[in-house]
């Protein structure tokens, strides 16, 4: 069968006191979570860092993109063009849902509870945020979308 998909990469700034809490922020379409995290920090003069939230900036693994005429970007999921006009890529927004719960039960091994982890992006990462909160772990703790959009028929919706 399909091999397992590799690990999210992660860039992680440790809570400064005793972690109970973790927050999963997903960067925008040719980015990486290290990326994400240096915008962040360039905004805030400083790391987004807490006492007891664990922050974990992913990267979507490249992949073809068919905006970009299929050539490889980190991106969460593919699109068949830019707009909210047309049918989501629904495979590859589920495969990338299977990914970011491996993400997800990392934390719950970790000893968080489900309830105490986070999950939210920006563009891109948070439709990606969206389709997993809604679709997937509706008991996560809560979930945000900056300067993002679904598309008009979205799974999200149902």
């Amino acid at each position: 069968g399909m091999a397992a998909p590799a690990r999210l990469q992660r860039s992680v700034v440790s809570p400064v006191g005793r972690h109970t809490a973790s927050l999963i922020f997903l960067h925008g379409s040719g980015d990486t979570g290290q990326g994400a995290r240096a915008w962040i920090k360039q905004i805030l003069n400083q790391d987004m860092a807490f006492q007891h939230i664990k922050v974990i900036y992913p990267t979507a693994p490249a992949r073809p993109y068919t905006p970009m005429k299929g050539a490889f970007s980190t991106v969460w999921f593919d699109r068949y063009k830019i707009s909210n006009d047309c049918p989501e890529h629904i495979e590859s927004i589920n495969s990338m849902c299977q990914g970011l719960t491996e993400l997800i039960n990392d934390e719950i091994k970790n000893g968080i509870a489900k309830n105490r982890i986070l999950i939210g992006g920006f563009s891109m990462g948070g439709g990606m945020a969206m389709h997993l909160a809604y679709r997937f772990h509706q008991d996560l703790a809560g979930v945000f979308a900056l300067s993002s959009f679904l598309n008009k028929d979205s799974a999200v919706y149902q």
